[in-house]
């Protein structure tokens, strides 16, 4: 059960709604980690901002960006996201068998070389909380620098999405818990 309750529109303050607003003009519910950063109007404006210049605006393959997010959100066991970032894996081209590997803790069987190359430097980063030099040549000569350094930000922000989810416990749309521990 969720440690916050939802914020009902008539709470808001002339601030809060603006970013709600804001938030709500991409999303399909101002909820999830929004929930909780909103009653925070600074930290809701600032992370909507970096997740929309990431999710919306990045130039991360949309394919790659869900696979480096759905890694992100399994090892934290973050439910709420899990059960936004699965369909959004599957629409933007991740296979069933990817997915599922993922939900179970397995390593994937990629048919693709840049998923390959995506799960190993997030899972290596998720291990060592580093990655090796011979990791990060590999990257940087795949990826270019500017997306390599955009797919270190997006697992950075969606520690952050997961921890406050986690921390607040808050429940996924349809109250379920699709992740296993």
């Amino acid at each position: 059960m969720a440690r916050l309750d939802h914020l009902k529109a008539e709470q808001l303050t002339p601030e809060q709604q603006r970013i709600a607003t804001e938030i709500a003009s991409t999303r399909t519910r101002v909820g999830g980690p929004f929930g909780i950063w909103l009653r925070m109007p600074a930290i809701a404006d600032a992370a909507n901002k970096l997740g929309q210049t990431l999710r919306r605006d990045g130039k991360l393959d949309k394919r790659l960006f869900e696979l480096a997010v759905l890694l992100m959100v399994r090892d934290w066991g973050a439910q709420y996201a899990w059960t936004v970032h699965d369909a959004a894996g599957r629409a933007a081209g991740l296979s069933d068998d990817v997915i599922a590997a993922i939900r179970e803790r397995r390593p994937p069987k990629f048919a693709k070389a840049d998923e390959q190359l995506i799960y190993d430097v997030i899972s290596e980063l998720l291990k060592t909380k580093r990655v090796s030099d011979t990791t990060y040549r590999r990257a940087v000569d795949a990826l270019g620098l500017e997306l390599f350094i955009e797919l270190i930000a997006v697992a950075g922000f969606y520690t952050m999405v997961a921890m406050t989810l986690n921390t607040f416990e808050v429940d996924t749309p349809d109250g379920g818990t699709p992740l296993a521990s």
